[in-house]
């Protein structure tokens, strides 16, 4: 005796193919999606800008980093200010402005 649970009536068949047309025409449709001009530019500036923000967020974690060194060296943990290092560092910045305003106007006087 033939098992007839894998017998298909031909209106089955045709729902299978129909079924599987479909399936077949979604696949080419986003293939032909994938490789379409305007997805690759797409795709390629999603990328660089995504480089780009990477690269600018770690550029702004390694400014963010130096400038919380430089303060911790003329700062306290409290937040006042180290007068035995601003001082120094307040005449040399002094110092070198007024040197560069002597030659400025030594040149302007020749």
């Amino acid at each position: 005796m033939a098992d007839t649970s894998d017998i298909r009536t031909p209106a089955q068949i045709e729902a299978d193919i129909k079924r599987r047309r479909e399936v077949l025409a979604e696949t080419l449709d986003e293939l032909g999606m994938r490789v379409h001009p305007k997805t690759i530019v797409g795709d390629a500036k999603a990328r660089v800008a995504s480089s780009v923000d990477h690269t600018l967020g770690r550029a702004y974690v390694g400014v963010n980093r130096a400038v919380s060194g430089v303060k911790a060296q003329f700062v306290d943990e409290e937040g006042a200010p180290r007068l035995e290092r601003v001082v120094p560092a307040a005449l040399v910045v002094v110092g070198v402005v007024g040197l560069l305003v002597l030659g400025g106007s030594r040149r302007r006087g020749r």
